[in-house]
This record gives structure tokens, C-alpha cells and sequence, in this order.
């Protein structure tokens, strides 16, 4: 259960967690690929995910004043590459995998909107700070979407050399609130990189459970469990 009087600030992940309202990306990229009429094998899918990710992680690719529909549209041409070359589909060109990208930006920007005023709140009574898996561009993206502003500290793994699950990226962010981590929660939508880690280091957590990347055992707990991110403030607001 949360110790509300116990919370002085708030660590919130970005991917997932603002911009999708708990659904993995992988999920939302699925979807609009099937919007856009291009309906893949789901094991293909994921692993063409999952090698977009692994190459924007290995090459700078995404530089610092990337948007996020420029972001989104280097990683749908990378997984439509692979798509192409490994036989998965028989038609692959710049118009239809910037319309896709397009379609993952525009619910961004849905999800995003319906978010800030929340997120707004929350920052007039709490220090905020972003802790993300992000590819070193996430100031860009937060301003393109109107989130510049909101948080006190933005801590990026390309940024600062650690990455979740690794329970450290967690100890930076309540560091740069300058609080301790028994006073800050943790808002996110993974329960492996968000969820663990962060009560590894002592800080409280709210799980934003949907669609995650893998199955869910059962067995799961966090300190608060939502379904939807409208719900954090009752939590604490």
C-alpha cells in the first residue's frame, strides 16, 4: 500500500508508461502496422522489434534534436528493412512506413494530451524527474510534445551510461530530486525494468499493468497496482 505522507517526489518512465498509457510499444507498433494493412506473423513481428531496438542501441542513429516522429520513423524503416529481407512482406517503401510511424506519433500525441494536465498537477505538488530507457534524444521529444518544463530532471540511459533493470538509473533519479529513496515513488509500466529495480533501492511503486512485453506469472506486486494512468491521482494527488 502507498505511504502517501511518506512521498516527497515522484520518478516517472517515459516510454510506456506517458506516451501509451501502459501499452508496450511493441503492441502499439503491432497495431499500426495491422491499421496500415500489413499483417505480419506475430513471432516475426517481435523479432524485428526487438533488432530495431538492438540497432538504434548499437549505432547513433537518433541524435539529440531528433523528434519523436523522426524517431519512429528511423525504427519503422529498420524493422520494415528486416521484414523485407527475412520474406515477412511483400511490400516495403518510404510512404508506407512513414504513415505507419505517422499513426504510432499521432497516438502519442493523443495519449500525451489526455496525460499533461495530470502530470501538470502532480508537479505543483511534487519535485518530478524521468527515468528512462531513451536513445540520448528524450529532451527533444519532451519538448516537441509540450512535457518540457514538467520535470525537475530528466535521466536518460544514453545519457548517463546505466540502463534498467539496472537498479542504479533509479538511485540517480531520486539523487537528483535530492531526496532519498524512501521518499520518492516509482510510476511505470514495466514490472522487470520499472517495478523491481526501484523497490530494489527503496523507493515505494505504482505498476501501470496492461500489455507488457512478456506474460504476466500472477505473482507480481508493487505498492500500488493501476489499469490506467488517469488513476494516479487519487493515488497521490
Amino acid at each position: 500500500m502507498i505511504d502517501k505522507e511518506n512521498i516527497k517526489g515522484i520518478i516517472f518512465d517515459y516510454g510506456g508508461t506517458i506516451d501509451s498509457n501502459g501499452l508496450h510499444w511493441a503492441e502499439v507498433i503491432r497495431r499500426a502496422y495491422t491499421d496500415n494493412q500489413v499483417f505480419l506473423n506475430p513471432d516475426k513481428f517481435l523479432d524485428a522489434y526487438v533488432h530495431g531496438e538492438r540497432t538504434l542501441g548499437k549505432n547513433r542513429i537518433i541524435t539529440p534534436e531528433h523528434t519523436f516522429r523522426d524517431m519512429m520513423r528511423h525504427k519503422i524503416a529498420i524493422q520494415m528493412k528486416w521484414l523485407q529481407e527475412n520474406s515477412c512482406i511483400t511490400r516495403n517503401n518510404d510512404e508506407l512506413s512513414s504513415a505507419i510511424a505517422d499513426d504510432c506519433y499521432d497516438f502519442a500525441c493523443r495519449t500525451i494530451a489526455e496525460a499533461r494536465p495530470l502530470l501538470e498537477a502532480l508537479a505543483q505538488k511534487y519535485p518530478l524527474a524521468l527515468v528512462s530507457n531513451f536513445y540520448g534524444n528524450l529532451n527533444a521529444v519532451l519538448k516537441d510534445f509540450g512535457l518540457d518544463g514538467i520535470f525537475n530532471a530528466v535521466v536518460e540511459s544514453a545519457v548517463v551510461g546505466v540502463r534498467k533493470p539496472d537498479p542504479q538509473i533509479f538511485s540517480v533519479g531520486a539523487e537528483a530530486l535530492h531526496l532519498p529513496t524512501e521518499n520518492v515513488v516509482v510510476v511505470g509500466d514495466s514490472y522487470d525494468k520499472d517495478i523491481v529495480p526501484a523497490t530494489q533501492v527503496g523507493c515505494q511503486t505504482v505498476w501501470l499493468r496492461k500489455i507488457g512485453w512478456n506474460e504476466y506469472r500472477g505473482d507480481e506486486t508493487a505498492d500500488a497496482i493501476i489499469g490506467d494512468f488517469s488513476e494516479i491521482g487519487g493515488l497521490l494527488l
